[in-house]
């Protein structure tokens, strides 16, 4: 287990999971680095992955749950970013594949489309599984390459 806290952040569409979710991440002894949002307030998602990312690349946490209304949004804010690996995830076994085959350092969630047991469940999942390597650390090596 890491004893760096467990990044999260979220827009107004992820905030009725974010709380489920935290009380997980603490329930399983990790500690947490809330970046808000704090409301259901409409607020606009960049912000909040941003400040997720900053915190990866200062080595303040090596993980993290961003969420939004799809999940969709919150990833493809993170991934312009080289040292994020985010991975929208819909169920236990993509949140399992995305840390076993894709080394994913986050973890992106539906808060719009996704129960708080799924969504529970896809934490315990990504926070627990491990990279596997080999023939996988090839493909994500390649994954900062730029054409």
């Amino acid at each position: 287990m890491t004893t760096k806290p467990i990044g999260i952040g979220t827009d107004h569409g992820g905030f009725p999971l974010k709380r489920c979710i935290m009380d997980t991440v603490r329930n399983k002894g990790y500690a947490l680095l809330d970046l808000g949002t704090n409301s259901d307030e409409p607020v606009d998602y960049p912000d909040h992955v941003h400040k997720l990312v900053h915190s990866v690349v200062l080595g303040t946490v090596d993980t993290g749950i961003l969420l939004c209304g799809t999940g969709i949004g919150v990833s493809i804010v993170a991934n312009r970013h080289n040292l994020i690996r985010a991975a929208v995830c819909y169920d236990t076994e993509t949140a399992r594949l995305a840390r076993q085959h894709n080394n994913a350092n986050v973890l992106c969630i539906g808060g719009r489309k996704t129960t708080e047991k799924l969504a529970i469940e896809m934490v315990e999942i990504f926070l627990s599984t491990d990279f596997l390597g080999g023939r996988h650390a090839r493909r994500v090596r390649k994954m900062g390459k730029t054409i």
